[in-house]
Protein backbone atom coordinates (compact mmCIF):
# COMPACT_ATOMS: atom_id res chain seq x y z
CA UNK A 1 0.00 0.00 0.00
CA UNK A 2 1.28 3.35 -0.46
CA UNK A 3 0.95 5.66 2.64
CA UNK A 4 -2.08 6.79 3.99
CA UNK A 5 -1.84 10.58 3.21
CA UNK A 6 -1.52 10.14 -0.51
CA UNK A 7 -4.30 7.50 -0.06
CA UNK A 8 -6.07 10.51 1.40
CA UNK A 9 -5.23 12.53 -1.62
CA UNK A 10 -6.53 10.15 -4.22
CA UNK A 11 -9.70 9.93 -1.82
CA UNK A 12 -10.83 13.37 -1.60
CA UNK A 13 -10.18 13.95 -5.19
CA UNK A 14 -13.59 15.05 -6.53
CA UNK A 15 -15.27 14.53 -2.93
CA UNK A 16 -17.91 17.31 -1.10
CA UNK A 17 -16.95 16.54 2.01
CA UNK A 18 -15.09 13.99 4.18
CA UNK A 19 -16.45 12.85 8.13
CA UNK A 20 -14.48 13.26 9.74
CA UNK A 21 -10.88 13.59 7.98
CA UNK A 22 -8.78 13.42 10.55
CA UNK A 23 -10.38 10.02 11.54
CA UNK A 24 -10.36 8.62 8.21
CA UNK A 25 -6.55 9.28 7.85
CA UNK A 26 -6.16 7.48 11.09
CA UNK A 27 -7.77 4.58 9.56
CA UNK A 28 -5.69 4.82 6.56
CA UNK A 29 -2.43 4.77 8.61
CA UNK A 30 -3.59 1.61 10.91
CA UNK A 31 -4.24 -0.14 7.42
CA UNK A 32 -0.84 0.70 5.90
CA UNK A 33 1.35 -0.44 9.41
CA UNK A 34 -1.13 -3.84 9.65
CA UNK A 35 -1.69 -4.43 6.30
CA UNK A 36 -4.85 -5.09 6.59
CA UNK A 37 -7.22 -3.11 4.33
CA UNK A 38 -10.47 -1.01 5.19
CA UNK A 39 -14.27 -2.45 4.10
CA UNK A 40 -15.41 0.33 2.31
CA UNK A 41 -19.30 0.48 2.10
CA UNK A 42 -22.11 1.57 -0.33
CA UNK A 43 -25.33 0.61 -1.55
CA UNK A 44 -27.63 0.78 -3.94
CA UNK A 45 -31.33 0.55 -3.90
CA UNK A 46 -32.55 -1.84 -7.20
CA UNK A 47 -35.71 0.77 -7.82
CA UNK A 48 -35.09 0.57 -11.58
CA UNK A 49 -33.12 -2.13 -13.74
CA UNK A 50 -30.43 0.57 -15.36
CA UNK A 51 -27.12 1.71 -13.72
CA UNK A 52 -26.26 4.95 -15.22
CA UNK A 53 -23.58 7.62 -15.33
CA UNK A 54 -24.66 9.10 -12.43
CA UNK A 55 -24.30 5.76 -10.20
CA UNK A 56 -20.71 5.90 -11.85
CA UNK A 57 -19.59 8.45 -9.62
CA UNK A 58 -19.53 6.92 -6.09
CA UNK A 59 -18.74 3.23 -8.66
CA UNK A 60 -15.45 5.35 -9.60
CA UNK A 61 -14.57 5.94 -6.19
CA UNK A 62 -14.92 2.47 -5.26
CA UNK A 63 -12.58 1.52 -8.09
CA UNK A 64 -10.16 4.03 -6.63
CA UNK A 65 -10.26 2.38 -2.96
CA UNK A 66 -10.25 -0.94 -4.98
CA UNK A 67 -7.18 0.28 -6.45
CA UNK A 68 -6.08 1.25 -3.03
CA UNK A 69 -5.96 -2.26 -2.02
CA UNK A 70 -8.80 -1.98 0.05
CA UNK A 71 -11.71 -4.02 0.15
CA UNK A 72 -15.05 -2.77 -1.05
CA UNK A 73 -19.30 -3.69 -0.61
CA UNK A 74 -21.01 -3.26 -2.89
CA UNK A 75 -24.58 -3.53 -1.15
CA UNK A 76 -27.89 -4.22 -2.71
CA UNK A 77 -30.77 -2.84 -1.13
CA UNK A 78 -32.93 -5.52 -2.20
CA UNK A 79 -35.05 -4.73 1.38
CA UNK A 80 -34.46 -1.01 1.60
CA UNK A 81 -35.78 -0.87 -2.29
CA UNK A 82 -39.36 -2.53 -1.25
CA UNK A 83 -38.92 0.58 1.17
CA UNK A 84 -38.25 3.11 -1.15
CA UNK A 85 -35.58 6.01 -0.13
CA UNK A 86 -37.59 9.14 1.21
CA UNK A 87 -34.56 11.02 0.43
CA UNK A 88 -35.76 14.17 -1.37
CA UNK A 89 -39.48 13.37 -1.52
CA UNK A 90 -42.18 15.48 -0.92
CA UNK A 91 -44.74 12.52 -0.93
CA UNK A 92 -44.64 8.20 -0.14
CA UNK A 93 -42.99 6.82 -2.60
CA UNK A 94 -44.57 3.91 -4.71
CA UNK A 95 -43.99 0.67 -2.92
CA UNK A 96 -42.03 -1.79 -4.88
CA UNK A 97 -42.57 -5.94 -4.99
CA UNK A 98 -40.20 -7.99 -3.94
CA UNK A 99 -40.31 -9.66 -7.69
CA UNK A 100 -39.30 -6.28 -9.41
CA UNK A 101 -36.69 -5.64 -6.48
CA UNK A 102 -35.07 -8.81 -7.27
CA UNK A 103 -35.27 -8.41 -11.25
CA UNK A 104 -33.72 -5.33 -11.01
CA UNK A 105 -30.99 -6.97 -8.74
CA UNK A 106 -29.59 -9.13 -11.25
CA UNK A 107 -29.54 -6.65 -13.77
CA UNK A 108 -26.78 -4.69 -11.11
CA UNK A 109 -25.12 -7.50 -10.95
CA UNK A 110 -23.62 -7.41 -13.92
CA UNK A 111 -23.69 -3.66 -15.10
CA UNK A 112 -21.01 -2.98 -12.00
CA UNK A 113 -18.57 -5.05 -13.04
CA UNK A 114 -18.16 -2.47 -16.04
CA UNK A 115 -16.43 -0.69 -13.33
CA UNK A 116 -15.20 -2.31 -10.60
CA UNK A 117 -12.93 -5.25 -10.53
CA UNK A 118 -14.89 -8.51 -9.79
CA UNK A 119 -12.43 -10.40 -8.03
CA UNK A 120 -11.91 -7.73 -5.60
CA UNK A 121 -15.87 -7.07 -5.87
CA UNK A 122 -18.17 -8.33 -2.35
CA UNK A 123 -21.69 -8.28 -3.20
CA UNK A 124 -24.32 -8.32 -0.50
CA UNK A 125 -28.02 -8.09 -0.12
CA UNK A 126 -29.54 -6.76 2.85
CA UNK A 127 -32.38 -9.17 3.36
CA UNK A 128 -29.82 -11.21 4.01
CA UNK A 129 -29.78 -10.07 7.66
CA UNK A 130 -33.69 -8.13 7.43
CA UNK A 131 -35.72 -10.41 6.46
CA UNK A 132 -34.97 -12.73 9.39
CA UNK A 133 -34.93 -9.87 11.57
CA UNK A 134 -38.14 -10.62 13.90
CA UNK A 135 -40.83 -7.56 15.34
CA UNK A 136 -39.18 -8.09 18.17
CA UNK A 137 -35.73 -6.72 17.08
CA UNK A 138 -37.04 -4.38 14.63
CA UNK A 139 -38.43 -2.66 17.95
CA UNK A 140 -35.42 -2.85 19.59
CA UNK A 141 -33.83 -1.15 16.32
CA UNK A 142 -36.13 1.37 16.87
CA UNK A 143 -35.48 2.34 20.05
CA UNK A 144 -31.98 3.30 19.67
CA UNK A 145 -33.33 6.65 17.21
CA UNK A 146 -35.93 9.29 17.98
CA UNK A 147 -38.56 10.49 16.47
CA UNK A 148 -37.49 14.34 17.11
CA UNK A 149 -34.20 13.44 15.18
CA UNK A 150 -36.14 12.00 11.82
CA UNK A 151 -37.67 15.01 11.45
CA UNK A 152 -34.55 17.21 11.41
CA UNK A 153 -34.08 15.95 8.13
CA UNK A 154 -34.93 18.29 5.70
CA UNK A 155 -37.72 16.38 3.64
CA UNK A 156 -39.49 15.23 6.46
CA UNK A 157 -39.46 18.86 8.22
CA UNK A 158 -41.06 20.22 5.27
CA UNK A 159 -43.70 17.60 5.18
CA UNK A 160 -44.23 17.34 8.49
CA UNK A 161 -45.10 21.32 8.54
CA UNK A 162 -47.45 21.44 5.64
CA UNK A 163 -49.11 18.75 7.10
CA UNK A 164 -48.46 16.17 4.18
CA UNK A 165 -48.58 12.65 5.59
CA UNK A 166 -45.20 10.65 6.40
CA UNK A 167 -45.72 7.02 6.48
CA UNK A 168 -44.00 5.06 9.96
CA UNK A 169 -42.46 2.84 7.28
CA UNK A 170 -40.44 5.25 6.00
CA UNK A 171 -38.32 6.50 9.25
CA UNK A 172 -37.49 2.90 9.18
CA UNK A 173 -35.38 3.49 6.02
CA UNK A 174 -32.81 5.32 7.27
CA UNK A 175 -32.74 2.99 10.74
CA UNK A 176 -31.87 0.26 8.27
CA UNK A 177 -29.39 1.68 6.39
CA UNK A 178 -27.80 2.66 9.35
CA UNK A 179 -27.97 -1.08 10.50
CA UNK A 180 -26.60 -2.24 7.56
CA UNK A 181 -23.21 -0.47 8.28
CA UNK A 182 -23.20 -2.15 11.84
CA UNK A 183 -23.72 -5.86 9.91
CA UNK A 184 -20.90 -4.92 7.67
CA UNK A 185 -18.77 -3.27 10.00
CA UNK A 186 -18.15 -1.10 7.69
CA UNK A 187 -14.95 1.03 8.56
CA UNK A 188 -15.81 4.05 5.33
CA UNK A 189 -19.54 4.55 3.89
CA UNK A 190 -19.64 6.11 0.05
CA UNK A 191 -22.77 8.17 -0.79
CA UNK A 192 -24.56 11.11 -2.50
CA UNK A 193 -24.52 14.60 -0.64
CA UNK A 194 -28.01 13.92 -0.61
CA UNK A 195 -27.46 10.63 1.32
CA UNK A 196 -26.12 12.95 4.44
CA UNK A 197 -28.64 12.07 7.09
CA UNK A 198 -29.00 8.60 6.32
CA UNK A 199 -24.77 8.25 6.28
CA UNK A 200 -24.77 9.92 9.50
CA UNK A 201 -27.63 7.22 11.21
CA UNK A 202 -25.00 4.88 10.42
CA UNK A 203 -22.49 6.21 12.68
CA UNK A 204 -24.67 6.32 15.26
CA UNK A 205 -25.81 3.36 15.17
CA UNK A 206 -22.56 1.64 14.96
CA UNK A 207 -21.82 3.85 18.42
CA UNK A 208 -25.04 1.99 20.22
CA UNK A 209 -23.20 -1.13 18.85
CA UNK A 210 -19.98 -0.67 20.81
CA UNK A 211 -18.42 -0.40 16.67
CA UNK A 212 -15.91 2.26 16.16
CA UNK A 213 -18.18 4.49 13.96
CA UNK A 214 -17.62 4.82 10.01
CA UNK A 215 -16.20 7.53 7.64
CA UNK A 216 -18.04 9.32 5.59
CA UNK A 217 -16.69 10.06 1.86
CA UNK A 218 -19.61 12.28 0.43
CA UNK A 219 -20.07 12.43 -3.64
CA UNK A 220 -21.66 15.42 -5.61
CA UNK A 221 -24.69 14.85 -7.20
CA UNK A 222 -24.42 14.29 -11.13
CA UNK A 223 -27.00 16.43 -13.54
CA UNK A 224 -28.66 14.62 -15.48
CA UNK A 225 -29.39 15.45 -19.39
CA UNK A 226 -31.42 18.79 -19.12
CA UNK A 227 -28.23 20.30 -16.71
CA UNK A 228 -30.81 20.90 -13.59
CA UNK A 229 -32.47 17.75 -11.96
CA UNK A 230 -30.17 15.29 -10.28
CA UNK A 231 -29.93 12.16 -12.98
CA UNK A 232 -32.61 9.87 -13.46
CA UNK A 233 -34.00 7.37 -14.59
CA UNK A 234 -38.01 8.41 -13.39
CA UNK A 235 -37.19 11.89 -15.02
CA UNK A 236 -35.79 10.66 -18.43
CA UNK A 237 -32.58 12.64 -17.81
CA UNK A 238 -29.88 9.74 -17.78
CA UNK A 239 -27.52 7.67 -19.96
CA UNK A 240 -27.40 3.94 -19.02
CA UNK A 241 -24.23 2.43 -18.98
CA UNK A 242 -26.20 -0.57 -20.70
CA UNK A 243 -27.24 1.56 -23.73
CA UNK A 244 -25.80 1.00 -27.36
CA UNK A 245 -22.69 3.14 -28.05
CA UNK A 246 -24.21 5.39 -30.58
CA UNK A 247 -27.03 6.48 -27.93
CA UNK A 248 -24.50 6.96 -25.09
CA UNK A 249 -22.31 9.10 -27.92
CA UNK A 250 -25.31 10.85 -28.86
CA UNK A 251 -26.74 11.52 -25.36
CA UNK A 252 -23.39 13.09 -24.19
CA UNK A 253 -23.49 15.15 -27.52
CA UNK A 254 -26.73 16.81 -26.24
CA UNK A 255 -25.46 18.03 -22.97
CA UNK A 256 -24.69 21.77 -22.87
CA UNK A 257 -20.77 22.76 -22.51
CA UNK A 258 -20.68 23.63 -18.97
CA UNK A 259 -22.73 20.39 -18.58
CA UNK A 260 -19.53 18.67 -20.58
CA UNK A 261 -16.82 20.09 -18.52
CA UNK A 262 -18.95 18.68 -14.96
CA UNK A 263 -19.11 15.35 -16.23
CA UNK A 264 -15.59 15.69 -17.33
CA UNK A 265 -14.77 16.41 -13.35
CA UNK A 266 -17.15 13.62 -12.13
CA UNK A 267 -17.04 10.31 -14.38
CA UNK A 268 -13.91 11.06 -16.56
CA UNK A 269 -10.69 8.81 -15.74
CA UNK A 270 -8.51 11.67 -17.71
CA UNK A 271 -5.38 12.35 -15.82
CA UNK A 272 -5.95 15.54 -13.80
CA UNK A 273 -3.37 17.35 -15.80
CA UNK A 274 -5.05 16.64 -18.74
CA UNK A 275 -8.07 17.51 -17.64
CA UNK A 276 -6.83 21.07 -16.00
CA UNK A 277 -5.77 21.41 -19.71
CA UNK A 278 -8.97 21.13 -21.73
CA UNK A 279 -10.99 22.91 -19.42
CA UNK A 280 -8.36 25.53 -20.20
CA UNK A 281 -8.13 25.13 -24.09
CA UNK A 282 -11.74 25.37 -24.15
CA UNK A 283 -12.09 28.30 -22.42
CA UNK A 284 -9.42 30.09 -24.29
CA UNK A 285 -10.93 28.92 -27.36
CA UNK A 286 -7.87 26.75 -28.58
CA UNK A 287 -10.12 23.64 -28.09
CA UNK A 288 -13.98 23.94 -29.92
CA UNK A 289 -16.24 22.78 -26.79
CA UNK A 290 -17.49 20.02 -29.63
CA UNK A 291 -14.38 18.51 -29.65
CA UNK A 292 -13.92 18.70 -26.36
CA UNK A 293 -17.46 16.96 -26.00
CA UNK A 294 -16.47 14.02 -28.73
CA UNK A 295 -13.57 13.30 -26.41
CA UNK A 296 -15.37 12.77 -23.85
CA UNK A 297 -18.39 11.05 -25.92
CA UNK A 298 -16.12 8.50 -27.21
CA UNK A 299 -14.41 7.70 -23.64
CA UNK A 300 -17.68 6.89 -22.20
CA UNK A 301 -18.90 4.58 -25.03
CA UNK A 302 -15.03 2.89 -24.65
CA UNK A 303 -15.62 2.19 -20.77
CA UNK A 304 -19.29 0.99 -21.18
CA UNK A 305 -19.13 -0.78 -24.33
CA UNK A 306 -15.85 -1.91 -25.82
CA UNK A 307 -12.60 -0.70 -26.61
CA UNK A 308 -12.92 1.06 -30.23
CA UNK A 309 -16.51 1.49 -30.38
CA UNK A 310 -16.13 4.71 -29.31
CA UNK A 311 -13.66 5.77 -32.46
CA UNK A 312 -16.91 4.08 -34.57
CA UNK A 313 -19.71 5.73 -32.96
CA UNK A 314 -17.59 9.23 -33.29
CA UNK A 315 -17.40 8.30 -37.28
CA UNK A 316 -21.03 7.48 -37.21
CA UNK A 317 -22.38 10.51 -35.73
CA UNK A 318 -19.96 12.98 -37.93
CA UNK A 319 -21.39 11.06 -41.12
CA UNK A 320 -25.06 11.91 -40.01
CA UNK A 321 -24.23 14.92 -38.31
CA UNK A 322 -22.58 16.28 -41.38
CA UNK A 323 -25.59 16.33 -43.51
CA UNK A 324 -24.58 14.32 -46.42
CA UNK A 325 -25.15 10.38 -44.73
CA UNK A 326 -27.83 8.49 -43.30
CA UNK A 327 -27.06 6.23 -40.58
CA UNK A 328 -26.77 2.19 -41.60
CA UNK A 329 -29.64 1.30 -39.59
CA UNK A 330 -32.39 3.30 -39.93
CA UNK A 331 -35.89 1.60 -38.94
CA UNK A 332 -38.65 1.03 -41.40
CA UNK A 333 -42.13 1.84 -40.16
CA UNK A 334 -45.12 0.62 -42.93
CA UNK A 335 -47.90 2.82 -42.78
CA UNK A 336 -51.78 2.80 -44.69
CA UNK A 337 -51.24 4.89 -47.11
CA UNK A 338 -54.46 6.61 -47.98
CA UNK A 339 -54.89 7.52 -52.09
CA UNK A 340 -51.85 7.99 -54.13
CA UNK A 341 -50.53 10.95 -51.79
CA UNK A 342 -50.71 11.70 -47.90
CA UNK A 343 -50.03 15.10 -46.26
CA UNK A 344 -46.88 15.04 -44.07
CA UNK A 345 -48.36 15.43 -41.30
CA UNK A 346 -50.86 12.35 -41.49
CA UNK A 347 -47.44 10.26 -42.19
CA UNK A 348 -45.48 11.40 -39.45
CA UNK A 349 -48.31 10.82 -36.83
CA UNK A 350 -49.16 7.64 -38.42
CA UNK A 351 -44.96 6.68 -38.44
CA UNK A 352 -44.88 7.54 -34.80
CA UNK A 353 -42.25 10.49 -35.16
CA UNK A 354 -44.95 12.74 -34.07
CA UNK A 355 -47.80 12.66 -31.74
CA UNK A 356 -50.43 14.29 -33.56
CA UNK A 357 -51.07 16.14 -36.08
CA UNK A 358 -50.56 19.42 -34.71
CA UNK A 359 -47.60 18.02 -32.95
CA UNK A 360 -46.10 17.48 -36.83
CA UNK A 361 -47.18 20.72 -37.64
CA UNK A 362 -45.41 22.50 -35.03
CA UNK A 363 -42.01 20.20 -35.67
CA UNK A 364 -42.21 21.20 -39.24
CA UNK A 365 -42.83 25.12 -38.53
CA UNK A 366 -40.09 24.92 -35.65
CA UNK A 367 -37.71 23.35 -38.44
CA UNK A 368 -37.25 20.18 -37.28
CA UNK A 369 -38.15 17.89 -40.09
CA UNK A 370 -36.04 16.91 -43.46
CA UNK A 371 -37.70 14.77 -46.24
CA UNK A 372 -35.07 12.54 -48.43
CA UNK A 373 -32.58 14.92 -46.72
CA UNK A 374 -34.14 18.27 -47.61
CA UNK A 375 -35.49 20.22 -45.01
CA UNK A 376 -39.08 20.93 -45.09
CA UNK A 377 -40.79 24.45 -44.28
CA UNK A 378 -44.76 23.59 -45.71
CA UNK A 379 -46.85 21.94 -43.45
CA UNK A 380 -49.33 21.40 -46.28
CA UNK A 381 -46.68 19.09 -48.11
CA UNK A 382 -47.52 15.74 -49.66
CA UNK A 383 -45.57 12.25 -49.89
CA UNK A 384 -46.39 10.13 -52.86
CA UNK A 385 -46.91 6.43 -52.01
CA UNK A 386 -44.97 5.11 -54.63
CA UNK A 387 -42.26 5.96 -53.23
CA UNK A 388 -39.73 5.17 -50.04
CA UNK A 389 -39.19 8.67 -47.87
CA UNK A 390 -36.45 8.87 -45.05
CA UNK A 391 -37.68 11.36 -42.66
CA UNK A 392 -35.61 13.05 -39.82
CA UNK A 393 -37.07 14.59 -36.83
CA UNK A 394 -34.81 16.76 -34.79
CA UNK A 395 -31.41 16.15 -34.47
CA UNK A 396 -30.99 12.28 -34.64
CA UNK A 397 -34.08 10.51 -34.96
CA UNK A 398 -34.61 8.39 -38.42
CA UNK A 399 -36.93 6.55 -39.96
CA UNK A 400 -37.83 5.16 -43.42
CA UNK A 401 -41.23 5.13 -44.57
CA UNK A 402 -42.73 2.29 -46.60
CA UNK A 403 -46.72 1.64 -47.97
CA UNK A 404 -47.96 -1.24 -46.19
CA UNK A 405 -49.00 -3.92 -48.75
Amino acid sequence: MISAKEQLDIIKRGTVEVIIEDDLLKKLERAVASNKPLRIKAGFDPTAPDIHLGHTVLLNKMQQFQELGHEVVFLIGDFTGMIGDPTGKSETRKHLTREEVSQNAKTYQTQIFKILNPDKTKIAFNSEWMSNMSAEQLIQLAARHTVARMLEREDFKKRYHSELPISIHEFLYPLIQGYDSVMLKSDVELGGTDQKFNLLVGRELQKEYGQEPQSIVMMPLLEGLDGINKMSKSLGNYIGINEPGKEIFGKVMSVSDDLMLRYYDLVSAVPLVELNKIKKDTKSGELHPMEAKKRLAAEMVDRFCAQGEGAIAREEFEKVFSGNHLPDDIPVVEIAWEGEAMKLVKVMALSGVAKSNSDARRLIQQGAVEVDQKAVKDVDMSLLSINKHVLRVGKKRFVQIMEKK
